[in-house]
């Protein structure tokens, strides 16, 4: 599905259904350098049960034209920019890592718009390591092999894990080096879409205040051996949230890929108590 946002058209994957402003709308906001495809399984099942689904990819992203937006806080107002040339008056936000912060920013922004908030993946601060900030500047294939190793929970997942025909690790890698190439022209002269990404999360500083502003119900859900965004690092954030948190023990960072049906399972447990009157348009 094509929206013109703030004159720029942006993509969001509506789940196999036409989408339905009237129905309870859920948002699933990816994180760097990954597009939507990373929730299909989640966006088809909650599009197939009766929820409007909005699966996006961000400015300068897969389907989405650029340029891309400086700061978590823009992409925020991008969000919700999104909702309302598509009609949406209330909605909950899904995002995993990056995206989580930015659905949170979005929460914060305008509350009473969010029936609930459920970040995957996710910690605050996000800080990124000096070590590769740079070698996403400098080397982006490497940092993205650095990256897609931190990200699952083992060095080689078992073959045709979780279904025939897979490989997790040449999976993230092929997505995140097809995302880099799209994004070339995006980003400013010097720059890529990595290291834009990853300066992003590292710049984010607003977490706690944010937490202090949601109102909705709001769920974390983690990887139990997370290398990227540890479980320990939600602490003061699942506090200032009052957050229910699900822990899927054996995921890493890259949950959608490593656990799927777990997640989607956290996510159903989550946003099926999502009032029916959410989605309504104005």
């Amino acid at each position: 599905m094509k929206i013109l946002v703030n004159g720029q058209a942006a993509y969001a994957y509506t789940g196999g259904k036409p989408f339905d402003p009237t129905l309870p709308c859920v948002v699933m906001v990816h994180g760097a350098l990954n597009d939507h495809s990373v929730w299909t399984l989640a966006a088809r099942w909650f599009a197939h049960h009766g929820f409007g689904v909005l699966a996006v990819d961000q400015p300068g992203h897969g389907r989405s034209a650029g340029p891309v937006l400086p700061s978590v806080e823009a992409l925020a107002d991008w969000l919700w920019a999104l909702l309302d040339a598509a009609d949406v008056q209330q909605a909950a936000l899904v995002g995993h890592s990056m995206g989580s912060l930015i659905a949170l920013e979005a929460v914060a922004r305008a509350p009473q718009r969010a029936t609930g908030l459920v970040m995957v993946g996710t910690a605050y601060p996000m800080k990124v390591s000096d070590a590769l900030l740079a070698t996403a500047l400098a080397q982006p294939l490497a940092a993205i092999d650095m990256v897609n190793t931190f990200s699952h929970s083992t060095i080689a997942a078992k073959p045709s894990y979780p279904g025939p025909g897979s490989w997790l690790h040449g999976g993230g890698r092929a997505l995140m080096r097809r995302l880099l190439k799209l994004g070339e022209g995006s980003v400013p002269a010097g720059s890529n879409l990595f290291h834009h990404d990853f300066q992003l999360c590292d710049a984010y500083a607003n977490g706690l205040q944010a937490a202090a502003a949601v109102t909705c119900p709001a769920t974390l859900v983690l990887g139990g051996r997370d290398q990227m965004t540890p479980p320990k690092a939600t602490r003061d954030l699942a506090g200032a949230l009052k957050a229910r948190v699900v822990t899927l023990p054996a995921a890493g960072h890259a949950l959608m890929q490593e656990a799927p049906e777990a997640l989607l399972g956290a996510l159903r447990g989550a946003l099926q108590t999502v009032p029916a009157s959410a989605g309504s348009a104005r």
